[in-house]
């Protein structure tokens, strides 16, 4: 496995929480599961590791780089972590930022990532079946493997891309490729070539043996002009090697009959702690303690592709039109920081915000809550909204991607859904769609219940997932058996 980010050493999205968990799944399946990520400067739950000895030599384009491996069981499972030491290119705290601050550090930092994971296998003796690439930041790595390691013992591992994001896709200069040491071959349309510069998720996509993404839905929309970001030609090329299969979620951590960061266990035979949980959540936030007002939360990166500027833009109707309460927690974007704040200075007692991230609060924010809102304009599969229906917070989100694939939308008076949904990108959309879910709150409790138990008892384990790139791991090894060199 190959992430710039794994929970709980180094969480900045889902990425983190797939990797993790998908890892611990298929260790306790007898599969001997090994990762690579980088060494961060501020690198969490990192004691007790071991160092390896000597230093591993990367070899990209007329240099060596040395660096220092370190090893770490992955907490609660058989998976071992390795961290790749690299002062120049890892030593600042942000996985997508480099030391130097620039982002365009990053194309030296992952091409060096994506060369390292390949003399990484090599320097520990161990060749593998399979080499799982998670998004454009370990991309080269496909690329590798079908051409300066032809020869060589990495030759014949079959690769897997995982894209959770096609939106970013790691484009730079095309000097890169010299830096690299890729042949100047590769750089062409049908390879890391696009639009003049060198786009690293696009030359795994080229050079993967299997491409997989995290939900069927998603896989469908990258496939199409509005959803593909200049890459749906590749895609539908390569669309019999593309599957779409679902994220499940870590129950370990996501769990509120064990959660050590809400007030009470609960679960959908016994509520009371939901209860504590909304009181609680509610003087967190500093809130009116008040069990009767719905209250929506949200937990998020504040991008552009959450939506969330249509929550902000209807922020004073939603509190001046209706008696509901609204929880925030994330940070990004500053004008939506600022936004949110200036609600919380506002709306004291109805809208709270916390600018930043904690994980303690967010587990509390998503337990507490009665609704989580979710308006992406797209997501590929999306976690927290299966967090919140396990623990029976109602999610309203965009019918797209993973989230039609997750939510089920609520049919009154028939005590069937699991959430609501709405179509349009906009904050009428939106308003209409809290409203609709304040209505049910308010004039028919018993079915807003029931929403919250459908919710509560789905399956959301990685089982089936797990299942499936084990078939997925079989194809791609029989493929590349298949392929001449």
């Amino acid at each position: 496995m190959l992430s710039p980010e794994v929970t709980p050493f180094k969480k900045v999205g889902g990425l983190g929480d797939a990797v993790s968990a998908l890892s611990k799944y298929l260790a306790t399946r007898g599969h001997d599961v090994r990762i690579l990520m980088p060494k961060y400067s501020d690198m969490h739950d990192f004691d007790d590791v071991e160092p390896l000895e000597g230093p591993l030599i990367v070899r990209l384009g007329g240099q060596e780089a040395y660096s220092r491996l370190w090893r770490k069981n992955l907490p609660g499972s058989f998976a071992d972590c390795y961290f790749i030491e690299h002062n120049q290119y890892f030593g600042a705290s942000d996985p997508y930022l480099g030391p130097s601050g620039k982002e365009g550090d990053n194309g030296e930092r992952f091409t060096f990532f994506s060369r390292a994971s390949i003399d990484f296998c090599e320097h520990i003796d161990w060749i593998p079946d399979i080499v799982h690439c998670h998004d454009w930041t370990c991309a080269l790595t496909p690329v590798y493997l079908n051409t300066t390691e032809t020869n060589r013992p990495m030759g014949r591992v079959a690769s897997v891309f995982s894209i959770h994001n096609l939106e970013h896709q790691g484009r730079f200069h095309k000097s890169l490729l010299s830096f690299s040491g890729l042949p100047e071959l590769t750089f062409r349309t049908d390879g890391l070539e696009s639009m003049g510069d060198l786009n690293m998720l696009k030359g795994a996509l080229y050079h993967s043996t299997k491409i997989s993404t995290v939900s069927p839905t998603y896989a469908e929309e990258i496939q199409t002009i509005e959803g593909g970001h200049g890459l749906h030609q590749v895609l539908q090329f390569r669309a019999s090697d593309l599957t779409g299969v679902l994220n499940g979620v870590d129950l370990e951590e996501w769990n509120p009959l064990k959660d050590p960061d809400i007030p009470q266990f609960f679960g959908v035979d016994d509520m009371a702690g939901k209860v504590l949980a909304k009181s609680a959540l509610q003087e967190a936030y500093g809130l009116e303690v008040d069990p009767k007002i719905p209250l929506f939360t949200v937990v998020s990166r504040f991008a552009g592709q959450k939506g969330l500027d249509l929550l902000a833009s209807i922020g004073d109707r939603l509190m001046t039109e209706m008696r509901i309460q609204v929880a925030i927690l994330g940070s990004g974007d500053v004008s939506l920081e600022e936004s949110f704040q200036r609600l919380n200075s506002s709306y004291p007692l109805g809208f709270g915000s916390y600018i930043g991230f904690k994980n303690e609060l967010a587990h509390l924010t998503i337990a507490g809550g009665d609704c989580f809102i979710m308006p992406s304009r797209f997501e590929p599969c999306g976690l927290a909204q299966m967090y919140a229906m396990i623990y029976g917070s109602v999610p309203l989100v965009r019918a797209t991607g993973g989230l039609v694939d997750t939510v089920k939308q609520f049919q009154e008076g028939r005590g069937i859904g699991t959430g609501f949904l709405f179509d349009a990108p906009t904050g009428e959309a939106l308003y209409e769609t809290i409203s609709r879910a304040c209505a049910t709150y308010y004039n028919s409790f018993v079915e807003f219940e029931q929403l919250q138990k459908n919710g509560m008892l789905g399956d959301y384990s990685w089982d089936a997932s797990a299942l499936k790139y084990e078939e997925i791991y079989t194809s791609a090894i029989e493929a590349r058996s298949d392929t001449p060199f």
